[in-house]
């Protein structure tokens, strides 16, 4: 038998602009990004290590696909969540739900990117 595996293995964000997004996630995240080959798609994937846990994802310009608040919801994860929703709002972005308590499983906060999109913020404390 396999070993069990997250389900995710990868993630986009749809954007309307990719400098804008780009600057928004590098300040909010502190992440570097690096281009993405899609063929006829501009993209831009997070910095990340595939041995490690979670999945990785990038930013992506496609023209059949919009920025949303409705749909999946991806969360980041933080050391502190507060910190990562305070800076959302220092560019370009806004918190919909501010940091609560998810009981033993920390604390997550929902913010809006500079492109339109809901996006979950998760961290232990």
């Amino acid at each position: 038998m396999d070993a069990l595996k997250n389900p995710v293995g990868w993630f986009e964000i749809h954007v309307a602009d990719l400098d804008r997004a780009k600057k928004f996630y590098e300040a909010v995240f502190q992440q570097s990004f690096s281009p993405l080959p899609t063929g006829d798609l501009q993209g831009l994937m997070f910095q990340g290590d595939a041995t490690q846990y979670g999945c990785n994802g990038a930013l992506i310009l496609h023209p059949m696909k919009q920025p949303s608040t409705e749909g999946a919801l991806v969360y980041f994860s933080c050391e502190d969540c507060e910190v990562q929703a305070t800076l959302a709002t220092q560019h370009g972005g806004r918190v919909f739900k501010p940091k609560f308590s998810i009981g033993p499983n920390g604390f997550i906060a929902i913010i809006g990117d500079s492109e339109g999109n809901a996006i979950g913020l998760h961290s232990n404390h």
